[in-house]
């Protein structure tokens, strides 16, 4: 047994903390109710709202996201300034009451468009508050050596769950229709939320909670704006974001309007998906050390990726190479969520967070509605395109950083290329 604030090693390690594993299994179950209620949610406005509008699918994610943005003064502030703790309970318990609403008015028959639309903005504007907590929560549960560790399990959950649930779901809309997975979802939060109650308060690791001049959004910006590192992941993350990873989109177009699948086979896609994110967030929960560098790498490799994706003939191709966007798309963004909070003093992770959230997530309703129309009007194949000419951006914008501020140089030792930045790393080595 290690003791208190020790290193402990393996890709487990923070799962021997009582308080992180009490949260990540109630974690688990929460998302894997998210994830049922998000595919039965895409497969109701696609198929039973209207008829195969890609674009009504990226108006629900645009209200989703949208609010991250918007409400970026108010949610840092949130993060930094309230008891994480009871801000998770009080979020966890709105987005339960939001899946029971329209849970009731879909089994009902009830449901419309619009109404699908007014709680994804309602989810979005919760959500937006849950996030940065969330994320940041984590450091109160582990050791400051293990936070890395922790964030990739988090990512390791959170995709697990979108292994199961959206499998599942394919198969519960077919018996018994998509409102009774919004009921699931609801009371799956209970989970989450006992995890809360039941924490170990005395074991958390304190902080200070700010006053109102701490929790300054345009502090958080000045910070931000001090360190190369930090503005560089945001503008990789934005451009990879807003378009790249929009994928309730890509999926369930291709699925419907390319492979004319049913229910379980688009379930099953998403799954597929997962699988490859569950391998990426355990190869993340397995390093010791991460930087820019392997964000390169991996947004390299997840826009070739993407464009791969795009030109696959058949069902099984495609889904192959999911497997492999699922790798990669996890590597880069549980990357991103590590080096943020590491590269930050703890006095302002929440505002951080709140911006690096808020550019990650909240360009996604723009992209959204473009890659949403570009599936309806030129095809998902084009529109996965543009998702892939994203991730390239965003590899110029990592390119320039390395070249400017890391020096990086080519050499040919041994007649082999290598790529060699400051301090001996070399990308090959990566």
């Amino acid at each position: 047994m290690n003791p208190a604030g020790g290193m402990r090693k393996g890709m487990f390690r923070s799962l021997g903390n009582y308080n992180y594993r009490l949260w990540a299994g109630g974690s688990l179950v929460s998302n894997i109710g998210t994830w049922m209620q998000r595919t039965a949610q895409d497969w109701l406005v696609l198929t039973q709202l209207t008829h195969h509008n890609a674009t009504a699918v990226g108006v629900v994610t645009a209200l989703q996201f949208g609010p991250q943005l918007l409400l970026l003064p108010l949610t840092g502030f949130a993060a930094d300034y309230f008891d994480r703790r009871k801000l998770l309970i009080a979020t966890q318990g709105a987005m339960g009451l939001l899946a029971l609403g329209l849970g009731i008015l879909t089994v009902a028959g009830l449901a419309q468009l619009w109404h699908v639309y007014v709680f994804a903005l309602l989810l979005g504007c919760v959500g937006a508050f849950d996030a940065p907590a969330r994320q940041t929560f984590v450091s109160e549960l582990v050791a400051e050596t293990d936070l890395s560790n922790a964030v990739a399990l988090n990512s390791t959950s959170f995709n697990a769950a979108r292994m199961v649930g959206p499998a599942a779901a394919g198969v519960l809309i077919a018996v018994v229709g998509s409102g009774w997975l919004f009921l699931i979802n609801a009371a799956s939060f209970a989970a989450v939320i006992a995890s809360l109650k039941f924490l170990r308060l005395d074991d958390l690791h304190a902080r200070r909670y700010g006053g109102r001049a701490a929790g300054s959004l345009v502090g958080g910006f000045r910070y931000v704006w001090q360190y190369p590192e930090l503005k560089t992941i945001l503008l990789m993350i934005f451009l990879v974001g807003t378009f790249g990873l929009n994928f309730p989109i890509f999926i369930s177009a291709m699925a419907v309007k390319v492979f004319h699948a049913g229910a379980g086979q688009y379930g099953l896609l998403t799954s597929i998906m997962a699988c490859g994110s569950v391998v990426g967030a355990l190869l993340a929960a397995r390093r010791t050390a991460t930087g820019v560098t392997l964000l390169f790498t991996n947004t390299l490799l997840f826009s070739l990726g993407l464009a791969l994706a795009a030109i696959m003939p058949n069902y099984i191709l495609f889904s192959a190479v999911l497997v492999a966007i699922g790798i990669t798309a996890q590597t880069l963004t549980t990357t991103a969520i590590s080096l943020v909070q590491l590269s930050t003093e703890p006095a302002m992770r929440g505002r951080v967070m709140a911006i690096f959230l808020a550019v990650s997530l909240g360009g996604t309703p723009i992209g959204a509605l473009i890659i949403g129309w570009a599936a309806d009007n030129y095809g998902p194949r084009q529109a996965m395109g543009i998702g892939a000419a994203s991730g390239f951006a965003a590899v110029l914008v990592g390119l320039y950083y390395l070249i400017t501020y890391r020096h990086l140089r080519l050499r040919i030792d041994a007649g082999r290329l290598r790529i060699i930045l400051d301090g001996g790393d070399t990308l090959t080595d990566l």
